[in-house]
Order: C-alpha cells, then structure tokens, then sequence
C-alpha cells in the first residue's frame, strides 16, 4: 500500500495554526531538522508521534491522513489531463508538489479550471432556451459540505434542542411526536392524501402541511422532521448559509435545502444513540435502519456525517469515516460526501468494475467489495439498490443504488467485511477511464488522457485501448 503522505498534511496543519517549524517541534519534543524531515516525507512516524501530533494539531488521526491532499491532488490530474488545455506534460511530483506545499494555490487553480469548464461548455452551446447559463451550483453544494467533512456541529446542537423538547421518545413513536409538535407550537395540521406532482407541500397561510400518500412512512416522518427544522432551526440554517456565502441564489437554495436535511436527518437519528447503535450493530445498515424507523438511504446517510471531533486526549465521539454516494441507472451521480478520503472524480463516470454499478444486478441485496485503487488504497464497499413507486401505472419506478465504503483499516468495525479475505478478494478499479491507468482492463471506456495510445493491428489485446505508460 502507498505510503500516507502525512508530511503534507502536517505542514498545511501547522501553517493553518500560524505556527513555526521550531515552536510545533519544541511543542512536541523533537528536534525542527526532525520535522523538516516529516514535512518532506524523508522520516516515517512512530505510534506516539503521530497521536502527540493529532494531540497538539488538535485534529483526530483521520485527519492526519492526508485525505484532503489526496483529493485535491486528484482534482489537480485531472485538470492536467484535459488534452485542450494543452497541460500533459506536467510531471505527477510536480502536480504532488503544488497539492501539498501550496493548496491554496491549488484550490484556486480547480476554482479556475470549474470556471473555465462553465465558461467552455456554454460557448459550446450548453445553455438553456433562453440563454440564461448553467453555473453548476450542484458542484457548489456538494464542495461545501466536502469541505466541512459533511458535519455541521451547530446544526447537530439545534437538532438535540429539537428532540429534547419532544421528550422521552422511541424510535417507533417519534413521528408522532413531531407531528404532535407541530400542531401544537405552530399550530399546523399534519395531513396525508394524493399530491398532484409534488410530495411535500407546506401553505403558511393556511398552516397546513400536506403529504403525499405514495410516501412511505419512513418518508413522511423525514419530511415532517424537515418541516420542523424549517420553523425551529432557522437561525442556525442561516448562520451556515451566510458562512458559506454561496455565489448564486441557485447554490444558496440548494445549500439551504441540503442543511435542513442534515438537521432532519440528526432529529430522527440523534447523534449519541446512533452512533452506538452503528458500534454496537457493526454498521449493519439494514438493522440500524429497523431499529431507527428509517429508510436503509436515511440511515447511510447519516452514518456518513458522524464525523464530530473527539475531545483532547479522548475518543469515542466520531464514528467510523465512510464516504455516502447515491447513483442512478445511468451513472449519474445525484449525491455524493466522503469523509473515508475516497478521491471522487468531479468529471466523468466512475469505474464500471466497482460494485456500486454492479449492485443494480441484484436488486435489494447489499452487495460488497474490496476495491484497490491504483495507488494501492483499499476501501470495503458495500452498496444496495432503493427504488420507490412510480407516480401512477406505466410510469417507471425510479431506481437508484446507494452506496458506502471505509478505509480497509476500519474493515473489522463493518459487519459486511466477515468472512472476506481482505487481501485476496480486492477487485482492482479507477476513479475514471480517462484517469485509470491500468492497462488489462476489459471494463475500460475510454483512453487513458494521460498516456500516449499504442496500438497494434497483429495483436487484439484484453483491454480495447492499448497504451504507452508515460514516463
């Protein structure tokens, strides 16, 4: 396995901290030549170091990882490999380099790139009828809550606020409690029945709430607990609105909408409780989706934003890192965090040699795999398909797979890891074709943009691209 770039990690850390390479050295006993070395990856990291290190940087030993290099170091190849651009020729230490001594740099030039990609596609003629451009304010949404590991303390506060006026209340009983709540406070009527193309619909004036009746009621209990956030957590919605100071009124409509999920999601599944039940269940997604009263999604969802600090010196408050996707038939994804340092491709689809694709294939089943990226990164993933009715009779019943996965190193904490041979059965994919540089693959699309095609009429080779690795 490729060896964790933590030197980046730490200078980035410790530059955010405004802090000296003399002043964190002499805070954590050793030398500044000493951790000039770590910086540049020269000197490996004891046991002890590397938790005097999360103790002193006060980040958790996840953050150490060097997730969020990865990432950015992805989206840099990327960038690079986009053939217009004419940027092929930049060496990978090079694109390393810029992602681990200047990610700020680095950010400005993906920030660049998406603009440029907007700018480029809409020349292009990818604008809608009335000439009013497209600005991706999903990619805008989906980098916020990247960016804040997809866990939003003063949001977790207002939801136990929430939940502790309801009371002492089971799983099984709490929609009726928030329904109760609501009828109460707000003086709004609850009422389920056919919704002409809509499936939640709330009237102020009226104080009316009305659902649709071709919801479930895992459904209906996660729209009321939105309704609820929406009348009792508003200020703390908006104070991370403002925060993020979204660029266009699209983004901030869809930041706004995914914030209010997040608090409905912590009422119905409050962190403490949840976060032992998935201990104690091994993260067993379709018991802890019963024991809850949630959907199977509702819960992956969940799971992945019980990403909460650990006090100095303590654990036990942040759960195991998974990355949460949601994925149609097409390939299209429709949601997407990680906090495992799974490095998403922004563009293009993903590999089709990855279960989450082949989980379609069985319908209902949760499927698992051991995928190894190229870099030697492993990850235990395991994805199911959710579907839910049509809106009436001929109409197709909308399907889509939702998928999790976790660093290999946390495989003993996940229920679906026992009885594999987590070395053996790993499955070899990319992030994408045009990324991957794996030159057996029977799976792959398209070329590599990184490497030059070499291709011989004499010989039909397993893969449908033959290519030369550049050096």
């Amino acid at each position: 396995m490729a060896r964790a770039l933590i030197g980046r990690t730490v200078r980035r850390l410790r530059t955010e901290r405004e802090l000296s390479q003399q002043a964190l050295a002499a805070r954590l006993g050793i030398s500044a030549s000493y951790l000039n070395l770590i910086e540049h990856d020269q000197r490996a990291v004891t046991a002890s170091l590397l938790i005097k290190l999360g103790e002193t940087l006060q980040v958790d030993l996840a953050t150490l990882s060097g997730s969020e290099e990865r990432q950015i170091e992805l989206g840099l190849r990327e960038v690079f490999a986009d053939a217009l651009l004419g940027a092929e020729d930049v060496p990978e230490d090079e694109i390393a380099a810029l992602a681990g001594s200047a990610p700020n740099a680095a950010r400005a030039v993906l920030s660049l790139y998406r603009a440029w990609r907007v700018a480029r596609e809409d020349s292009g003629g990818i604008a809608l009828p009335s000439g009013r451009r497209i600005l991706l304010p999903t990619e805008e949404a989906r980098d916020l809550f990247t960016d804040r590991f997809n866990y939003f303390a003063e949001l977790e506060s207002a939801a136990e606020a929430i939940a502790a006026s309801l009371g002492p209340v089971l799983p099984a009983e709490t929609n009726h409690a928030i329904a109760e709540r609501l009828r109460r406070e707000h003086g709004l009527s609850v009422t389920v029945g056919p919704l002409d193309g809509a499936l939640r619909r709330y009237d102020p004036a009226a104080r009316s709430l009305m659902l649709s009746e071709a919801l479930p009621r895992e459904s209906r209990g996660f729209h009321m607990a939105f309704q609820l956030g929406l009348l009792e957590a508003r200020d703390a919605v908006e104070a991370e609105l403002k925060r993020a100071a979204p660029s266009s009124p699209e983004a901030e409509s869809l930041i706004r909408i995914g914030l209010l999920n997040y608090v409905a999601g912590a009422l119905l599944m409050p962190y403490q409780p949840f976060q032992r039940a998935a201990a104690s269940l091994r993260h067993d997604m379709e018991a802890l989706a019963a024991r809850f009263g949630v959907s199977f999604e509702q819960a992956c969802h969940r799971l992945s934003t019980l990403q909460r600090p650990n006090a100095s010196g303590k654990t036990g408050n942040r759960g195991v890192p998974f990355f949460f996707l949601v994925v149609d038939p097409a390939g299209t994804v429709s949601k997407r965090f990680s906090a495992a340092g799974f490095p998403f491709a922004r563009y293009g689809g993903s590999c089709p040699r990855w279960v989450v694709h082949s989980a379609f294939a069985t319908p209902g089943s949760v499927q698992v795999q051991v995928a190894e990226l190229p870099d030697g990164a492993a990850f235990l993933c395991f994805a199911r398909t959710v579907s839910h009715p049509g809106a009436h009779w001929g109409d197709p019943a909308p399907v889509h797979v939702v998928a999790m996965g976790c660093a290999i190193e946390h495989a003993a904490e996940v229920v679906y890891a026992d009885g594999l041979d987590l070395v053996r059965s790993r499955v070899g994919i990319g992030l994408s074709c045009r990324l991957c540089d794996r030159q057996d693959c029977r799976s792959r699309a398209f070329p590599p943009l990184e490497h030059r095609l070499s291709l011989d009429p004499l010989i039909t080779g397993a893969s449908p691209y033959q290519f030369e690795k550049r050096g």
